[in-house]
């Protein structure tokens, strides 16, 4: 089963400023959202819930310093990104 990637405007600014700063992870962050499409419980993506203010939010991982905070709707078998950064911009 895959899911479905719903990019919003403020994602995609988010994401297009952040791989400016970063081109060197763009292929790293291409393949988690290909991975994340495809099989969103990969172990290399360490999925998991966040708690406290973003407890309606996910994390997986793009490598070990960057992250992408998402909302995961098992239901409608969507997945949303909201940010795309590093441990203390995303949380």
């Amino acid at each position: 089963m895959s899911y479905a990637l719903v990019f919003t405007d403020a994602y995609n600014r988010r994401a297009a400023k952040w791989l400016k700063k970063h081109p060197d992870c763009r292929l790293q962050y291409l393949k988690t959202l290909q991975l994340l499409a495809a099989n969103p419980f990969h172990p290399s993506l360490r999925l998991h819930a966040l708690s406290g203010k973003l407890q309606t939010l996910h994390s997986v991982s793009i490598n070990l310093s960057y992250r992408i905070t998402l909302e995961f709707l098992i239901q409608n078998e969507q997945i949303m990104p909201v940010n795309v950064g590093d441990h203390d911009s995303v949380y």
